[in-house]
């Protein structure tokens, strides 16, 4: 009888269950492998463990709720929970998903773990390392040292960054900008590799549908141009300066037909709903919540906004790319590398309302502009952003046998 070929064992390792940019290229990624050669299996942690993981350990029957849970398991993806691991720090917990790591890869004997997220990427690859696994790979979806934080805690991100990326054997860096911190550091440049997010074709709904999705038929339905931002509500992403942007923007112009629809959910919901109390944007600001597959509503919007703090190479920039939506964005991480200024879309300075009025100003006088920079941005998200080019790139990375993913 003739022998079947062992399939590549796959273990994907991420610290929370809920939907974002990690959790989507882990999914994409997942379902992604063609299941003839890969065996794959997605190991996560975050809110809402069921009870009987806490008490019977870890069982493949209790799983931890969130979006990339739901959406995993209705792939057919098995699940492994981690009811201890969770984004903040905490010194019992994280030593307890230290050793259910270890513990899971000593049984699971994977050909490769894939660690996803800074705070999972370090257990993950010591715990790696102890249990013999022969490849490790981490994905840095931006580094965490970037983010706004006391000088000493980013002293100490930067240092736990780069000991996760000696005990990996290779890292993925999703944009040059990320590749070249990367590089700065010492003993790591050879294991580093730059791999762009890709997305996939996406049934777009279209602007009538979307704005009825989103608002319904109320009045502000009626509003000239509508200006949209999809991001999960924390302070990276920046919405407080858009928000600053808008009303700088109103006091120069008195140009006041106009909504901005936030979607998303996150913990500066009530601070960013204060802040539109304050200044008197209640008639042009609207959160709208989370929305399942919100990225089929971009059609909603004349003007897509990200005025991000940090960030790697979001989905979200790349879909509304797909969707041929002028764009507004931050000149931080990778965007700089997928908009080009005042030819595929605005590039502004992180933190700065300033830019962000006169960008909107310009966009709002000049609607051929606002055309131009969409199709531009479409032609080249579609050439060179695949989610089959990403897929590939990651796959050849899983197949190697290179001498970097041995070395240290």
């Amino acid at each position: 009888m003739p022998i079947e070929n062992k399939k590549t064992k796959i273990l994907y390792v991420i610290t929370k269950s809920n939907w974002g940019g990690a959790q989507r290229y882990v999914y994409d990624l997942a379902t992604s492998l063609p299941k003839k050669e890969f065996e794959v299996m997605v190991v996560l942690g975050g809110e809402g463990l069921a009870r009987s993981a806490m008490a019977e350990g870890l069982t493949r029957r209790a799983t931890p709720e969130g979006e990339l849970t739901t959406k995993l398991i209705a792939q057919g993806i098995p699940v492994l929970p981690v009811p201890t691991l969770m984004r903040d720090v905490g010194i019992s917990k994280d030593i307890a998903s230290f050793f259910a790591l270890r513990k899971i890869f000593k049984n699971e004997r994977p050909d490769v773990i894939h660690l996803n997220s800074s705070k999972v990427g370090g257990l993950g690859a010591l715990a790696g390392r102890i249990a013999g696994v022969k490849k490790i790979i981490f994905t840095a979806h931006g580094w965490a040292f970037n983010e706004e934080r006391p000088w000493i805690q980013i002293m100490l991100i930067k240092f736990l960054s780069w000991l996760t990326m000696l005990l990996s054997h290779r890292v993925i860096v999703v944009s040059r900008y990320d590749e070249e911190l990367g590089n700065r550091m010492p003993f790591v440049n050879q294991k580093i590799i730059h791999i762009n997010n890709g997305v996939k074709r996406i049934k777009y709904a279209s602007k009538t549908s979307a704005r009825e999705n989103l608002l319904g038929e109320t009045p502000l339905v009626r509003k000239k141009i509508w200006l949209g931002t999809i991001a999960e509500l924390h302070p990276n992403k920046g919405i407080s300066y858009a928000l600053q942007g808008l009303k700088n923007m109103i006091q120069k112009t008195d140009f006041k037909d106009f909504l901005y629809v936030v979607v998303g959910e996150g913990e500066d919901r009530d601070k960013l709903k204060i802040l539109v109390e304050k200044l008197d944007l209640n008639t042009h600001v609207v959160f709208v919540g989370k929305k399942e597959n919100a990225a089929t509503l971009l059609r909603a919007f004349d003007i897509f906004i990200l005025p991000s703090t940090k960030e790697g190479l979001p989905y979200v920039i790349l879909e509304a790319g797909i969707a041929g939506i002028p764009t507004v964005a931050s000149a931080v991480g990778g965007i700089p590398e997928v908009i080009e200024d005042m030819q595929s879309g605005i590039l502004v300075k992180p933190k700065n309302p300033e830019e962000i009025a006169l960008a909107l100003e310009f966009l709002f006088a000049n609607p051929q502009k606002r055309a131009e920079f969409g199709e531009t941005f479409k032609e080249c998200v579609v050439s060179t952003l695949s989610i089959e080019k990403m897929v590939r790139e990651t796959l050849m990375l899983y197949k190697s046998n290179d001498k970097a993913s041995n070395t240290r």
